[in-house]
């Protein structure tokens, strides 16, 4: 679910802004300037440091430091069920039902990526009818949460990225917040029985799957 008043835009922005940081997404940063221009405060503000950072960066340079920050720390990747469950059955049973709910959505996941990978999630929500979209965005709104910590902590740009979008969420619930200062302190559980895989193979991207 969203803020009234929050343009869903802003998920399909976000999303982008979550992507390696191709030449071909960073010719687009003047558009989502003007769209970052055209926000409330609490939305417009972040996202404008972010882009201001963008703008100062040289590509290369941009490039690094998005593979350091979510594919070198795992405190920070983006795969956010990661933060509730860690790698455990009960991560692959939320993974699966993510994949059904974007199907029932009418918009199938066709990518490379796991069902919770973030800016997949952010771009369902953009476009998802009928409310899917809300709905998958407050169910992982404590793993949503933990990433912008983490990252605010790490004193990483991207911070910014997650302050507008939990900033077009609805205020956090006493029982979502014990559990983000849970998580917080404890981090993710370990599999306490067996060694199967934490995801079954339906939802395993396809380059990943024997």
């Amino acid at each position: 679910m969203r803020r009234p008043g929050t343009d869903p835009r802003l998920f399909k922005v976000a999303s982008l802004l979550l992507c390696y940081p191709s030449r071909d997404l960073l010719g687009h940063d003047a558009e989502l300037v003007r769209f970052a221009a055209s926000q409330r405060d609490a939305i417009r503000q972040p996202l404008e440091r972010f882009l201001a950072h963008r703008s100062a960066s040289p590509p290369l340079e941009l490039e690094r430091e998005y593979v350091e920050t979510f594919d070198l720390r795992r405190r920070c990747t983006l795969n956010v069920s990661y933060y509730v469950y860690g790698d455990t059955r009960r991560r692959g049973v939320a993974l699966l039902r993510l994949k059904r709910l974007y199907a029932a959505g009418g918009l199938p996941l066709e990518s490379d990526e796991l069902p919770d990978h973030l800016p997949v999630m952010l771009e369902f929500a953009a476009f998802a009818p009928g409310g899917y979209g809300a709905h998958i965005l407050g169910e992982n709104r404590v793993g949503i949460e933990l990433l912008r910590l983490s990252l605010r902590e790490g004193g990483r740009p991207h911070a910014d990225v997650l302050e507008a979008v939990c900033a077009a969420l609805p205020r956090l619930g006493l029982n979502e917040t014990n559990a983000i200062r849970k998580l917080a302190a404890e981090g993710p559980p370990d599999e306490q029985v067996g060694l199967e895989p934490f995801a079954p193979p339906e939802v395993m991207p396809t380059g990943a799957r024997t």
